[in-house]
């Protein structure tokens, strides 16, 4: 259980002011968007939900979380926040309706992830912990994804728990990983947390624990013989595969295989083909390669245009840091609050980049098919009607329209999970959500790889932020 206290202080503070004013209860809607695909890319995996429902689940203030509020003070001494507030948090209970884009769905830039609807007092202090939670777990299964599509077909084992951020961090990690499409983590603790297969071998402190490495490899031979992996880049690779050979020459004596080498260092291509002839030349065509050291999409994808003969990527700091990209852009803006006559009022962001203007309203993602091929998505308000053939404006020029010709099929990515604070949503086993990100994604690189696939705003919702540009614009005070 976490506690609502995984949020900043000026969530604590904001909602302090909703309530002196009078105005925590009032209906507001908040979205949660990313700006920029990850990675240099062109989408990303959408991760984390199951993290927000657990969390949305057992929302509450504990005593304790009080206790600790009301010892916070200001910069004068004087107590941060009044008894009657706390009071007021001891008896809140979540109420706010949630809608979100299922996990292992391929999204893209702009669109939101979740849209928040209920007291703005509410929406408030769910900002830091949502944008935690689907920040990094989609940050992470985009790159795991990344990973599985460079290794064609290969088994991926994702083995980053050693150099993650701290425990969550590994944790989490490790979850979006098997998300995004690794077969299977090395950390045990997310093994059980989330019924994620786990996989592993041994170190090279194994091998240097006994006098030599034959005689370790015997050894784990013994203590493992059905699930018997050897590192065998201890002390001199090739040498390693000899010695490997022969503990699997008296593993297959007393009915075991050896399933696997593993390499950890050195030019992977170069020594994995030696290893195969190796391998073959002795009988042993099944068993597997495995390699690990600093591995990522751009290394596998280099050592398969090698025609390296690798079978098994075990992924470790570059995927549960993604090293290449620490953190996703993801924000979450006010874009909808009624006023006191309870009558919807628009709220928008201004900036001088187009792309940091947010966007107003209570909006919906529609995507639609072509012959199972998505072909576009469309940002509308949910109060405004939107055309049976709706016209695009891109977030990235304004002014540019696509108009959609034709489709097949179409459906709203962001589903209710919760309403008035009941859960209502059909869970999913991870197994079933990682089916969807690797169906999801192979379907979408078959028609789009490389391509800005086309999103934006359905053109009635364009004209209205257009008119709110306008409108706020002109009330700004003048500067000479």
């Amino acid at each position: 259980m976490i506690s609502p206290l995984l949020t900043d202080l000026y969530q604590l503070t904001m909602a302090y002011g909703y309530w002196k004013l009078g105005m925590h209860e009032r209906e507001a809607v908040f979205h949660l968007i990313f700006r920029s695909h990850p990675f240099k890319g062109n989408y990303a995996v959408a991760s984390g939900l199951a993290t927000v429902i657990e969390f949305l689940k057992n929302w509450r203030f504990a005593e304790d979380d009080l206790e600790y509020l009301r010892g916070l003070c200001a910069q004068n001494g004087t107590k941060l926040f009044s008894s009657g507030f706390l009071d007021y948090l001891k008896n809140l209970r979540f109420s706010c309706d949630i809608d979100a884009v299922p996990e292992g769905t391929v999204v893209f830039a702009h669109e939101p992830l979740i849209r928040v609807k209920g007291p703005i007092l509410q929406g408030q202090l769910l900002e830091t912990p949502l944008l935690n939670f689907i920040n990094f777990q989609t940050l992470i299964a985009t790159k795991a994804s990344r990973v599985y599509q460079a290794a064609k077909g290969d088994s991926v084992l994702e083995f980053g728990m050693r150099r993650a951020q701290g425990t969550d961090g590994a944790l989490s990690a490790s979850r979006a990983s098997y998300v995004g499409g690794c077969d299977a983590t090395s950390n045990v603790l997310a093994g059980k947390l989330y019924d994620i297969p786990v996989r592993g071998t041994h170190a090279h402190s194994w091998v240097t624990a006994f006098p030599n490495e034959k005689i370790a490899f015997e050894s784990y031979a013994k203590v493992m013989p059905q699930n018997c992996v050897l590192l065998v880049d201890t002390y001199d690779t090739l040498q390693g595969v000899k010695n490997a050979i022969e503990v699997g020459i008296e593993l297959r004596k007393n009915g075991a295989e050896l399933l696997g080498i593993r390499l950890d260092s050195g030019d992977l291509a170069s020594l994995s083909v030696q290893a195969r002839k190796l391998l073959d030349k002795a009988g042993f065509k099944e068993t597997k390669i495995i390699a690990s050291n600093s591995l990522d999409e751009y290394s596998i994808a280099e050592l398969k245009n090698k025609n390296s003969p690798i079978n098994i990527w075990g992924v470790g700091t570059n995927l549960a840091t993604a090293y290449n990209q620490p953190a996703l852009d993801g924000v979450y803006k006010l874009s909808a609050i009624r006023d006191e006559q309870g009558e919807w009022q628009y709220k928008i962001k201004l900036s001088e980049q187009a792309v940091k203007i947010s966007n107003p309203g209570i909006y919906q993602v529609r995507r639609y098919f072509v012959d199972e091929q998505f072909v576009m998505d469309v940002m509308f308000d949910i109060n405004l009607n939107i055309p049976d053939m709706p016209e695009l404006a891109s977030l990235e020029a304004p002014h540019s329209f696509l108009k959609l010709a034709d489709y097949d099929a179409c459906v709203d990515l962001l589903q209710p999970v919760f309403e008035k604070g009941k859960f209502v949503y059909s869970s999913e086993s991870i197994h079933e959500v990682r089916e969807r990100a690797i169906q999801q994604v192979s379907q979408f690189l078959q028609a789009h790889a490389g391509e800005n696939y086309p999103v934006g705003l359905e053109k009635s919702l364009h004209e209205l932020k257009q008119r709110l540009i306008l409108e706020v614009s002109l009330n700004l005070p003048i500067l000479y």
